[in-house]
């Protein structure tokens, strides 16, 4: 799908939004509350503070109050980006903690002399530490579609609250009221098909997908076959709108190419002669939920599923990108007193380069030639290097010295969830992306249901990979 298309369908939503929230908000939503201008100039910023008071108050009954809900809501959505952080900004200021407050209630506890005294103290601390803008929040909840506005708020919040303490509060309010509402328990797995899901459904997929672009509708429709899967994290309130959801290949042994695997013209093998479920894509379809982790349960859930409907199946394994690695290559190369490459790397480099200069700086003009991936004497030549570099990025580096934590994302992810590293593949991945982002290298890794639990332990607390024979190999060169 085209950005105009993604931006076309998210558009309707809006207005779908909008026109529900206008009837809610009836005599509410007056002329001036619509008026606002999208980037919220002061005179209308004095008008919205009023406005957030008055959801605030206890007037009226429920009917009133989602009026009052529905009128803030409709006036944050008539905003352009510059309103909106205005908006954000009036709530996490105004109606932030009552710190004097705050003071007084410690006081009092302080002061507490006997348990009833303590109590009374501790009950009007809790209600001077949660902030105004909380009741707030949890208004739109009341609303149809409320959650959803919730969750597309937190995702404007991200990017301004990492560098405005103000607005890292409400964003961290705001994440902790959606971990509660969108607890794994509440969510619905469902399976997206071609001929069951609907067309609104199937269109977020395409726009949603974030690892291999869905190139069209007949690419989807391919994905969605007889010897595919797709299934999908649902919240009851949002029971259009994917929040996460897995791909899965039902082939035979572990696939090492996602040109192959996303083979349009490749023959559909019959699912219930097949021996492998390759997880091949992983999305995050809200990215006002990033930082909610149900990805791990999601990958279980559907490897426990599939075992029971396809009784042939032995191996589940994902085909997984390395993100990081290309960038982690060109801020070590040349940074590591030369160790990175052995004397027979650097020996077969120059070779291939027709040079003897410095085997590292080598390697790096070796893979800025857009060319090499075609060549397959330049491919050769960089292929063992690379597969041990690799090995090592995903390994044994971690995000910061004396954490466990492994540096790529993707390889935290599944060694999280218990997974192992089983393969890794040379041009695995052979796009323009994955050229850029891992050199071609994609791996497998493995997931045992037997064992997921004893490696989820064994990385969290020690930051040990589990790892196959063969990718520890690859270290010993």
């Amino acid at each position: 799908m085209t950005e105009s298309g993604k931006t076309g369908f998210l558009e309707r939503t809006l207005n779908n939004l909008r026109t529900v929230w206008q009837g809610i908000a009836g005599a509410e939503y007056d002329e001036s509350a619509a008026s606002l201008q999208p980037d919220l100039p002061d005179d209308d910023a004095a008008r919205l503070r009023e406005q957030m008071r008055a959801c605030l108050e206890t007037r009226g009954g429920e009917v009133s109050a989602r009026a009052r809900a529905a009128a803030l809501g409709r006036a944050y959505l008539a905003l352009n980006e510059t309103g909106r952080l205005r908006f954000l900004g009036i709530m996490a200021r105004d109606f932030d903690v009552d710190r004097a407050g705050v003071d007084v209630a410690v006081g009092k506890l302080q002061g507490a002399d006997d348990a009833a005294s303590r109590y009374a103290a501790e009950a009007m601390l809790r209600h001077y530490l949660e902030a105004p803008r909380v009741k707030l929040l949890t208004q739109f909840n009341a609303l149809p579609e409320g959650i959803k506005f919730l969750v597309d708020m937190r995702a404007d919040l991200l990017g301004p609250a990492r560098s405005d303490p103000a607005l890292k509060a409400l964003e961290q309010d705001l994440k902790s009221l959606l971990a509660t509402w969108f607890d794994v328990d509440f969510l619905e797995l469902r399976r997206i098909s071609w001929d069951e899901s609907s067309a609104s459904v199937l269109e977020k997929l395409i726009a949603y997908e974030a690892v291999h672009a869905i190139e069209s509708w007949d690419d989807l429709k391919k994905r969605l076959d007889s010897d595919r899967r797709c299934f999908a994290y649902f919240h009851p309130r949002m029971p259009d709108e994917p929040l996460i959801f897995v791909e899965v290949a039902l082939v035979d042994g572990l696939a090492d190419s996602i040109q192959d695997l996303l083979d349009e013209n490749a023959p559909v093998i019959d699912p219930e002669k097949a021996d492998t479920a390759i997880f091949y894509s992983i999305s995050n379809a809200q990215k006002g939920l990033a930082g909610i982790s149900f990805g791990n349960f999601l990958i279980k859930r559907v490897a426990n599923r599939l075992s029971t409907e396809f009784g042939g199946l032995k191996t589940f394994a994902t085909l997984s990108p390395v993100p990081g690695f290309r960038a982690w290559l060109a801020d070590n190369l040349g940074k590591a007193d030369g160790t990175l490459l052995t004397p027979g790397d650097a020996k077969a480099l120059s070779a291939v380069a027709g040079t003897s200069r410095d085997a590292e700086k080598t390697l790096m003009t070796l893979l800025d030639d857009p060319h090499w991936p075609h060549s397959e004497t330049l491919s050769e030549a960089l292929r063992a290097p690379l597969l041990r570099l690799c090995a090592r990025y995903l390994m044994v580096e971690k995000r910061r010295p004396g954490e466990l934590t492994a540096l790529d994302p993707v390889a935290h992810f599944h060694l999280s969830n218990g997974a192992r590293m089983e393969r890794l593949n040379w041009q695995g991945d052979t796009s323009e992306k994955g050229i850029r982002q891992s050199a071609g290298v994609m791996i497998n890794y493995r997931y045992k249901l037997d064992e997921v639990e004893d490696n989820h332990e064994t990385y969290t607390s020690s930051g040990k990979v589990a790892a196959s024979s063969g990718v520890r190999g690859l270290l010993k060169g």
